[in-house]
């Protein structure tokens, strides 16, 4: 016979069996930085700053937002713990910093294990493959609060730069050069509104296949966002005067985030070729070209800010694309079709 508290729709004894089973896929995030053993009330981290002279944690807080909605109808759940870990990796990123360690957040209306199993091993692959450690989370049964089968997911990352090496924008100035890293997709952004154009204006389903499109629309959907950060740490040290992460606003509201009052960023869309997916959604839901360049990052996931003489060095190391110079102006971005 269940428990009272099984039987409200909240089995302890599950979510303990289940916590027990995923122990092996957060050790191997592990290293001899953390501390303590698995589910205690806090993680335990000790960081080695050996070599910096004035080490600055930096931190973040994101989610995966609807694109969950993507993952409940494939029930594919391992690419959103992926998504949560990159998103957030890309997001201290831009300042310079490297991962340390990595918090999840899961809310559900009740625990399913294969589900459960499916997103732990998402992030503990991710956080792997940033070499930053997994040391904790928190698992919350919530009955009433979501839908059947539905679940939330937010991240807390934690890394470190050396003061001196802190990448702010502080010194961008007109004669820059505005190079873009390319996205796999829609990344962890804009999925309300292409959701709303493929699958209810177009009548599209995860399954559809797409002339142009190389996965079904539902495949595409998922693609996992990208973790720019040890293409970013290959550049050699001082050519980076700014980065932003491309993420929801878009190349239109990121790039201000790190421009200076005195700088306008001019973007030349016609530098590069728009994925068919995001054409798809423009054409399918006649959304304004303007809108779709604040609502996604249109191809681009990643900015950086260098100096016209540095641009070239830049752009061998990482395969980046010139997408637009740095002008006097007020600190917004100008957009040219």
């Amino acid at each position: 016979m269940k428990k009272a508290y099984a039987r409200a729709g909240v089995d302890v004894d599950l979510g303990n069996l289940v916590k027990g089973r995923i122990q092996q896929l957060v050790k191997i995030t592990h290293g001899s930085q953390v501390l303590g053993k698995i589910g205690g009330f806090g993680g335990l981290f000790r960081p080695d700053f050996n070599g910096m002279k004035e080490p600055v944690l930096v931190s973040s807080v994101d989610g995966v937002g609807t694109k969950l909605k993507i993952a409940f109808a494939m029930n594919r759940h391992n690419t959103v713990g992926q998504d949560l870990v990159n998103h957030c990796v890309d997001d201290i990123a831009v300042l310079g910093a490297r991962p340390l360690f990595f918090l999840d957040y899961i809310g559900a209306e009740r625990l399913e294990p294969p589900v459960f199993e499916q997103l732990i091993k998402g992030f503990a692959k991710a956080c792997r493959e940033a070499s930053c450690a997994l040391v904790g989370g928190e698992t919350a049964q919530m009955p009433g609060m979501y839908k059947r089968g539905e679940y939330d997911l937010a991240g807390t990352i934690v890394g470190v730069v050396d003061r001196a090496k802190m990448i702010d924008g502080s010194r961008i100035a007109p004669g820059d050069v505005v190079l873009g890293l390319r996205s796999n997709g829609l990344h962890t952004n804009g999925y309300s509104l292409a959701r709303k154009v493929l699958f209810e204006k177009m009548r599209f389903k995860p399954a559809s296949r797409v002339p142009g499109i190389p996965k079904p629309i539902g495949e595409e959907l998922l693609r996992v966002h990208r973790n720019y950060q040890p293409l970013l740490a290959s550049i050699p040290e001082g050519l980076v005067k700014g980065l932003a992460h491309i993420t929801g606003g878009g190349l239109v509201d990121n790039l201000p985030r790190v421009l200076p009052k005195n700088c306008d960023a001019a973007i030349d869309t016609r530098r590069w070729t728009v994925p068919s997916l995001f054409r798809l959604i423009q054409e399918g839901g006649k959304v304004d070209a303007a809108e779709m360049y604040q609502v996604f990052n249109m191809g681009i996931g990643m900015a950086i800010i260098t100096s016209a003489g540095d641009a070239a060095a830049v752009v061998r190391r990482t395969r980046a694309i010139c997408i637009g110079v740095i002008e006097s102006g007020t600190g917004k971005v100008r957009l040219s079709f």
